[in-house]
């Protein structure tokens, strides 16, 4: 059974939704960035271990990312899940974990890379919005795509109605990729995901999410 180490800076939705759904994982540990992240105390009470690393008290990125990957390795995780985790890590610590550290991002990649994507699909008149699992890279919110779903952008949507249906989407592809993950099922070649070899529609799925 593969270890799993989950990142979050706030309540961790999709940690608890990965945690709770009987994957062939275990969930060595939860660290966040923030002492106050309610997805702690959500954790702890369920017997996972805990860890802040607060990035505040390192003088650079490049300390606070140092501390953090040893903080990750000291469980010595197969795989390393970023659900929420709202700091940029560098090149080296990236590289550190090249090719086992996942990422969920809330958009269609490679549309809206950065933050207020919900608001921004909203103001650019798309029709079609939705959430991307992906390989980090040294990229912001780059890397191999695994898995896809769309919601559609509905007339009267604001910014905080898209974003639930958005997180609802997360919520359904998030540990279907960590289960490929975990049964060994996911390849990286040429940039692009696949599984087992096989097509890659196989694996870089687009799922349609009905309002």
């Amino acid at each position: 059974m593969k270890s799993v180490v989950i990142l979050i800076s706030g309540r961790g939705s999709n940690m608890q939704v990965i945690a709770e759904a009987g994957l062939p994982v275990r969930v060595a540990a939860v660290i966040s960035n923030r002492a106050d992240a309610a997805g702690l105390e959500w954790a702890a009470k369920r017997g996972i271990a805990t860890q802040m690393v607060d990035h505040r008290g390192f003088a650079g990125r490049d300390a606070f990312d140092a501390a953090l990957a040893d903080a990750i390795e000291a469980h010595r995780p197969d795989l390393v899940v970023l659900a929420g985790f709202m700091r940029i890590l560098g090149e080296a610590f990236v590289t550190r974990f090249a090719g086992r550290m996942l990422n969920i991002h809330p958009s269609l990649l490679p549309s809206f890379p950065g933050l207020h994507t919900h608001r921004r699909a909203i103001e650019e008149g798309v029709k079609v919005h939705g959430t991307t699992v992906h390989f980090v890279t040294p990229a912001l919110d780059h890397g191999p795509i695994v898995i896809q779903a769309a919601v559609p952008v509905l007339p009267d949507d604001d910014e905080d109605s898209l974003a639930e249906r958005v997180l609802e989407a997360e919520h359904r592809i998030y540990p279907q990729a960590v289960r490929w993950f975990a049964e060994d099922r996911l390849v990286i070649r040429d940039g692009v995901v696949r599984v087992n070899g096989s097509d890659a529609r196989d694996c870089a799925q687009l799922l349609m999410v009905q309002p």
